[in-house]
């Protein structure tokens, strides 16, 4: 009886998996490297991530200058995105159980949607300000989602569509309006690079971590961690070496860019009159 559960549990997870498109997953797309190759890539890289968490962590406590005064009101706004994404999400869960690919529930972008709704959901605090800040520094993943898209996966109706919307919501709708309300949710200094630290860190010990192993252990291609993608520009036997030089770079340099170019253009929109927070030097915890 445990056993059957175990079986109809992992059917769920990724038996709808078609490993006969290309870059999907399978034996071939698992074997693209060689298991010698990977062993020396997920020990570099897990030992570079856990690196810069470490040091980046470090610097974060003592001197982590969140907001420490926040407005507690509930935008209208803000719940109506709320809902907006809760339904997007929604949706795509759907597909996801229709087609037994649960397992994609762990590709980076499903997880900045989750850690979006959070911060939709939940009161301003320091823990939002944490969450909104490392959101930030992951931008780069859905709108390199939206400018190389993988849709050859995507075949029920309106599965392409709810994608794009999926994406668009998470990287030009809700991050700029939650700079736009302030209080917890600002972004440090141009010139502080502590929590892009973190963030590259924590990019890299959970691609070579537990989503390499799940990858390994379905043969489901997760965000490209068994094999390239069919739209990947670095497509080769070091494909995943590369991701160390455009992943350090597009962590660092686009969230940098990104709220900029959004603070410029919310000048020209007034501010919430309530939310005053003023960001100080927190007492060194991050709770």
């Amino acid at each position: 009886m445990m056993g059957y559960r175990v079986r109809t549990l992992l059917d769920w997870a990724y038996g709808g998996v078609d490993h006969s498109i290309p870059g999907n997953g399978g034996q071939e797309c698992s074997d693209f490297l060689s298991n010698q190759q990977r062993v020396v890539e997920t020990i570099f890289f897990m030992a570079l991530g856990s690196s810069l968490l470490y040091f980046g962590y470090k610097a974060i406590v003592r001197d982590s200058k969140l907001p420490v005064n926040y407005d507690r009101t509930d935008p209208a706004v803000k719940r109506l995105l709320l809902v907006m994404l809760c339904i997007t999400f929604g949706i795509e869960a759907g597909f996801k159980f229709a087609t037994q690919e649960i397992v994609y529930f762990l590709n980076p972008c499903h997880l900045v949607t989750m850690a979006q709704i959070y911060l939709l959901a939940a009161p301003p605090s320091k823990s939002s300000s944490v969450v909104f800040r490392l959101c930030m520094h992951w931008g780069h993943g859905p709108v390199l989602a939206l400018l190389l898209p993988v849709l050859n996966t995507r075949l029920l109706p309106f599965e392409v569509e709810v994608y794009y919307i999926q994406h668009v919501l998470i990287y030009f709708i809700i991050p700029p309006y939650l700079l736009w309300l302030g209080g917890a949710y600002t972004i440090e200094s141009i010139s502080d690079l502590k929590w892009s630290v973190v963030s590259l860190g924590l990019q890299f010990t959970y691609h070579f971590g537990p989503l390499h192993l799940v990858a390994f252990l379905t043969q489901v291609n997760l965000n490209n961690m068994l094999c390239p993608a069919i739209s990947d520009p670095f497509h080769g036997p070091y494909y995943r070496c590369w991701s160390l030089f455009h992943q350090g770079t597009l962590t660092f340099l686009h969230n940098k860019i990104y709220t900029t170019l959004v603070l410029a253009i919310l000048r020209f929109f007034p501010k919430p009159a309530k939310v005053n927070a003023k960001v100080e030097h927190s007492n060194g915890k991050l709770d």
